[in-house]
């Protein structure tokens, strides 16, 4: 059913529409309002826009419609996934506002480099680091990206997508640069993610050009109708489709540039990256996947599996060897994008189980590296994990909360980390992938053991040398506090979401 009046129009897009509206008018903030009340505008219009995105996505609740012409669907998994890309990118931009006082000329500074088209390391940027410039303009740039993230799980017809997923990654492209410290790395995570992420897009649309020839449209409910299509069309079709989207979520072999843009970008950056965007494209892949072309899944289904499984083996293996705890936590997402593509591959009978996953993860994701941002010393962040020996003994709560994240992604029992993989492995195993069952078992084994490494570094382990101190401040704080109990109330108390993930699943399915 398509609505064609005005009003109603409005109400089924008031999500997408407020986070977009407040995205242009944090650019007129940005031109008109003087430079030492900027942060302040921002942080209320951000999280006032967000706050009220997540009012629209529940008063919404229950709606199962198209609008736009046809292009965005409204329905349960939509309002799901809305719901937690704005719960977590609302925890995400307090993170951004969390300053540190780790330099020596200035009291408090951010994450973010007050220069950024200064060369790194120059008097110029000195200066400005000095004159206590603020780089406020990431903040509608977040929320650019967050009004994307909203669309693409929602797009009914594959320009759509092809829209939303370049409105939400050019300006992570940007953000990914702006780092305060580690210029020259943060410059090239930056052009990294930059190039990669063109070559991802262009698959992506020799993708929807195929499949536009396989069925006559790019709608995916036209798509799916199609009975005598050109097959192979329509294989490759999906198949350079999901490339792009795979690229997005980190699966191998499409996940080369994850750790070092996740090192290199800010890390209040890379919270929202690892968590909000994984969100959006499995959302995106799990639409095109189970409406668009349910009738081939004889043929995408084992190349998704082949994709899962060297997922969660490379993530799982080559995280084992990493000293650095931000390429640890790379290498563990690429791991989880894995799990995800477990759930995802088991098609309709997943879909429930994949949206409780990327709530959890979520959460459990963004509380990780919002901890990472407040482990320092007097040069700035901390990654180096034999420098976080100690931890547990200096600061109790904040390294019970990081145990507390890295149990979730092994999976131990009581926490949102176990009910997720329990739930995407038994959607695999119901639908005859019990290969997948034991690669993904199997290879949680392998992740636990860097995960207890780290704890054991934490609480059980005396530094050799000059150990780093955790900072304190409000907006890393809030990001910490949020994320551990939402990991613990999904682990203990998961029903209610997993309820609220099947009613969302039966309308997609």
């Amino acid at each position: 059913m398509t609505i064609d009046t005005p009003s109603l129009e409005y109400s089924l897009l008031s999500p997408m529409i407020i986070v977009l509206a407040a995205a242009v008018i944090g650019v007129l903030v940005e031109a008109f309002v003087p430079a030492d009340r900027r942060r302040v505008t921002h942080l209320v219009l951000a999280l006032g826009a967000l706050a009220a995105a997540f009012a629209a996505v529940v008063a919404l609740a229950g709606t199962s419609t198209v609008a736009a012409v046809g292009s965005v669907a409204v329905d349960g998994p939509t309002l799901f996934l809305q719901g937690v890309i704005v719960a977590v990118s609302a925890a995400s931009v307090v993170l951004m506002a969390h300053r540190s006082s780790d330099h020596p000329e200035v009291a408090a500074v951010d994450a973010f480099t007050p220069a950024a088209s200064t060369v790194p390391g120059t008097v110029a940027e000195a200066r400005a680091v000095t004159a206590r410039v603020t780089r406020t303009e990431i903040y509608p740039l977040t929320l650019f990206a967050v009004g994307g993230m909203m669309v693409l799980p929602a797009s009914n017809d594959l320009l759509s997508m092809f829209v939303a997923l370049e409105v939400l990654s050019l300006p992570l492209y940007l953000l990914c640069g702006l780092a305060r410290r580690r210029r020259l790395l943060s410059q090239e995570a930056s052009l990294k993610y930059f190039l990669l992420g063109a070559f991802s897009s262009a698959f992506f649309l020799f993708g929807t050009a195929l499949l536009y020839g396989y069925a006559g449209s790019v709608r995916l409910d036209d798509i799916a109708d199609v009975a005598d299509g050109d097959q192979v069309l329509g294989v490759l079709g999906v198949g350079l489709v999901a490339v792009g989207l795979l690229f997005k979520v980190g699966a191998v072999p499409f996940h080369s540039w994850i750790p070092d843009v996740y090192q290199g970008a800010p890390t209040p950056v890379t919270a929202f990256m690892a968590s909000a965007t994984k969100v959006a494209a499995f959302g995106a892949l799990l639409r095109i996947l189970v409406v668009g072309v349910p009738d081939l899944q004889d043929a995408w289904r084992p190349m998704l599996w082949a994709v899962a499984i060297v997922t969660m083996l490379v993530g799982a293996v080559i995280a084992v060897a990493q000293t650095d705890v931000t390429r640890m936590l790379a290498y563990s997402s690429i791991a989880h994008a894995g799990f995800i593509l477990t759930g995802v591959s088991a098609g309709a009978a997943g879909v429930s189980a994949t949206l409780f996953y990327l709530a959890a993860y979520a959460f459990s994701t963004l509380g990780a590296f919002a901890v990472v941002s407040l482990v320092r010393d007097q040069g700035g962040e901390v990654t180096e994990l034999s420098r976080w020996a100690g931890l547990g003994r200096s600061s109790p709560l904040t390294a019970a909360a990081f145990a507390l994240f890295l149990l979730a992604f092994a999976g131990i029992p009581l926490t949102s980390g176990f009910t997720s993989k329990f739930a995407v492995f038994q959607a695999a195993l119901e639908d005859g992938g019990a290969a997948l069952v034991i690669v993904g078992v199997v290879s949680s084994a392998i992740a636990a053991s860097f995960y207890i490494r780290v704890i054991v570094v934490l609480f059980f382990t005396e530094p050799e040398g000059p150990s780093a101190t955790i900072t304190h401040g409000t907006g890393a704080t809030v990001a910490v506090a949020v994320s551990a109990v939402a990991t613990v109330v999904l682990g203990v108390f998961p029903q209610p979401l997993l309820d609220l993930a099947e009613r969302a699943a039966a309308a997609m399915v």
